[in-house]
């Protein structure tokens, strides 16, 4: 049996000094599609920062592709960050760069050196987004679903095992928004695992997954109906 891509036991995550989450446990299998949901300060975002190595784990148990959360030393995160990608909701975008340069800086960030494999690489994953004629343009030339796209283009540069997405709608009108999910759905089906925070209940009726809640310090599944 593989282990699943994602798993934590009876932890409790801190947000500083407060505790958000207790005693959580959750699992996820490879080549899963899972929404995370819930309230402001409910603690979507700090489990999403604990996963990707920004809040340490204290408490419980923990692994994410292959990864011990527990005790991970600074200098171990950006090996996890490489087996990760990361959509933000504002982009995080260098504005001083066009989009292949974006794209070239994070592949020599993390330890490329060819530079005709990282342009055949950032090439690539724009294709994959439908955005391969874009790469000479400037962050600010483009829409904001654009800029999504081309964030979502750069999650996907290491060929990541897991994608983790915080609220990459959020800044997004509904058709962008649905236009941007069905990149994400496309990517999924293509067999990447993806866990993926929104507000938006009106996505989660469109294209239904998994749904996990964050409420009362706990984190459940719950039924699309029940929404």
């Amino acid at each position: 049996m593989s282990l699943p891509i994602l798993e934590i036991q009876h932890a409790t995550i801190f947000q500083d000094q407060n505790m958000v989450l207790q005693d959580i446990s959750l699992k996820l299998e490879k080549g899963s599609f899972t929404y995370l949901i819930g309230k402001t300060g409910s603690g979507k975002s700090s489990l999403m920062k604990t996963l990707y190595g920004e809040i340490p784990l204290k408490q419980g148990t923990g692994q994410i592709v292959g990864v011990n959360l527990v005790g991970l030393k600074e200098a171990d995160i950006p090996f996890l960050r490489r087996k990760i990608g990361i959509v933000f909701q504002d982009f995080k975008l260098l504005p001083d760069r066009s989009v292949i340069n974006n794209l070239l800086f994070v592949l020599k960030a993390t330890g490329w050196t060819n530079a005709l494999k990282m342009e055949e690489k950032a090439n690539e994953v724009l294709n994959k987004v439908g955005m391969k004629t874009k790469g000479f343009k400037y962050p600010h030339e483009l829409s904001g679903g654009e800029q999504q796209r081309i964030a979502i283009a750069r999650a996907l540069l290491n060929d990541p095992e897991l994608i983790l997405a915080d609220e990459p709608t959020g800044n997004l009108d509904p058709q962008t928004s649905a236009e941007v999910m069905n990149v994400l759905t496309e990517i999924h089906q293509n067999g990447k695992t993806i866990l993926m925070v929104t507000h938006d209940y009106a996505l989660l009726l469109k294209f239904p997954f998994k749904t996990l809640k964050c409420e009362d310090s706990k984190i459940f599944e719950v039924v699309q109906k029940a929404l």
